[in-house]
Formats: structure tokens, C-alpha cells, sequence
């Protein structure tokens, strides 16, 4: 086997990504990204290693086989690199996962950390529901954001939850984050400050063009129906029910802004800035709520 740079292994591995058009997505947007995350984890370099000074440093030929049977998996299962490395990142933060819970990309994350929603937050927001919790990556976030508060994180499905159950314990958050099993809000209790959710929203078009990348995840946590909308109109119904006076829903709807502004045309919306732009998560007040469902 021919003499590689660590640079060299990278820049091979991503040229194989793109020649198999793999899908991204999950944690990076191209194949150079991707090769680099998958290149370092598997040689057990820090992700953040420098390229411009390790770059030049020679690989044994045994690290390069090890990474080319890592990126043929990544090729053949059509796998998101991260159920492959066991480990998400979101807004600096590590998070495992695997196939039980959707790989956390959620830009609610974003409005956490840097500070769009504490506006509309109070001294008084002390309890916190992350409902759709997944793998538990923003009731760990909103907890580590906030050290003052409780977060209670739902999921209907028992296995994101002990998926979850792992990113509590990892962060030593057990006894501010309680997780529980419920479909939608029916088994939680009232009295939230804030509630956060990122839903399965993706239409049915958007669902049957999906890339096999997205069909490795759970479908449960993505498929909203006909339109997207199925699970949001149950919860723009009940929550309120759920919500203290002063509370507000912090809602992701991705792409599907079109179908949401279709189904709630008479609803009062604020949409938050986020890296992918001012249309993909909204803000909505009890009072705009409450005064939606009387009209």
C-alpha cells in the first residue's frame, strides 16, 4: 500500500463519497466534511484536529484500511455517518445515537444557544417540556442553557427514550431532566413555562423523495402526514391546556412553511432567525393560542 498523508486519506475518502452520491445531512452538508468526521473518529483524532499542521502526517496502512472499510459502510448501508461513529454533535455538544432515535439536527438548538427566545422568557420559567425529545439532545441543551430550570422530555417511542436516557446520564442532568413516555401530551401534566418541539413535519411528497439516508431513521419521528401537519394541529389544540399563563411553544416546522401557513392562516406567528434562515422555526404565545382555538 502506497505512502498516504492524513490529508491524503481524507481527500480520498471524500472523492469515494462522492462518486457513490451519498446524502448528508445529519451532521455535515458535503463529502469533505464527512470524510474528515469519519476519517478522524475512526484513527481517534480529537474532530477538531488542525488539518493545516497534522495534515502532512503519514497514515500506516492498516489506518488506511480501517477508514476505507469505514467509508464503504457509510456507501453501502446508506447509514447516516452518525449512526455509523455512535455520536452527534449539536452546537458543540456530544450526544450519542444510534438507529432507535433520528440523528439530533434540530435548529430549535441554535435559538437555545444563542439567546433568540429569552426575550420572551421570564425569572418565572422554571419548568420546561421538550416534547418529541428523540434522542433527548434539547432537553439536555435547555438544561444546560439554563441551570435553574426542570425539563420534562417526551417521546411516544420507548426506545428514543432510553436513547435519551443515555444523554441524561452522560451530561449528569438526571435529576433536573425526567423523561417520560407519551403520545403527544397526553400523559404529561400542565404548568409548563416553555415548551419545545420538533415534530414530525415532513409532508408525504417530501416523505417518497427522501434519499435512503433519511429512510435509515426512525419514520415515526419524520412522517407528518399528508401534509406535514398532522401532529401540529393535534398540538396547537391541546397545548395550551399545558401551558402556564406567560408560556410560549417553540416549534420547528422545517421546509413545510407553506403547509403550515395553509392549516393555521389565522394563527400569530413569530419566526425566529436561524442558519438556515427565518421560515423554519416560529414562535407561538398561549394568548396567540388560545385566541387561534376560540375563533
Amino acid at each position: 500500500m502506497s505512502t498516504l498523508t492524513l490529508s491524503g486519506l481524507i481527500d480520498r475518502s471524500a472523492d469515494a463519497l462522492t462518486q457513490a452520491d451519498v446524502a448528508f445531512g445529519h451532521g455535515t452538508l458535503n463529502a469533505f466534511d464527512e470524510a474528515v468526521w469519519l476519517v478522524l473518529w475512526k484513527l481517534g483524532l480529537p474532530l477538531d484536529t488542525d488539518l493545516d499542521e497534522s495534515g502532512l502526517q503519514e497514515v500506516t496502512p492498516d489506518q488506511q484500511t480501517a477508514c476505507a472499510e469505514l467509508i464503504a459502510q457509510r456507501i453501502q448501508t446508506r447509514q447516516p455517518a452518525a449512526y455509523l461513529t455512535r455520536e452527534a454533535w449539536l452546537q458543540g455538544v456530544s450526544f450519542y445515537i444510534d438507529e432507535r432515535a433520528i440523528v439530533p439536527r434540530s435548529l430549535i438548538a441554535e435559538v437555545l444557544a444563542d439567546g433568540t427566545i429569552d426575550a420572551w422568557l421570564t425569572d418565572q420559567t422554571q419548568q420546561v417540556l421538550d416534547l418529541c425529545t428523540g434522542n433527548g439532545s434539547l432537553a439536555v441543551l435547555a438544561a444546560l442553557a439554563w441551570p435553574e430550570v426542570q425539563v420534562t422530555a417526551a417521546d411516544i417511542s420507548d426506545d428514543a427514550l432510553a436513547v435519551a436516557a443515555i444523554n441524561v446520564q452522560r451530561h449528569g442532568l438526571q435529576e433536573r431532566v425526567k423523561l417520560m413516555q407519551s403520545d403527544g401530551l397526553q400523559a404529561l401534566r400542565t404548568g409548563f413555562d416553555l415548551v419545545l418541539c420538533n415534530p414530525p413535519y415532513v409532508c408525504q411528497a417530501s416523505m417518497d423523495a427522501l434519499p435512503a439516508e433519511y429512510l435509515a431513521e426512525p419514520q415515526m419521528a419524520l412522517a407528518g402526514g399528508a401534509d406535514g401537519m398532522d401532529f401540529v394541529r393535534q398540538l396547537l389544540r391541546d397545548v395550551p391546556q399545558h401551558m402556564n399563563e406567560q408560556a410560549v411553544l417553540v416549534l420547528e416546522i422545517g421546509n413545510e412553511r407553506a403547509h403550515f401557513e395553509s392549516a393555521f392562516d389565522q394563527l400569530e406567528v413569530t419566526w425566529l432567525d436561524t442558519s438556515s434562515g427565518d421560515d423554519q422555526v416560529l414562535l407561538l404565545t398561549r394568548e396567540a393560542l388560545i385566541a387561534w382555538n376560540l375563533r
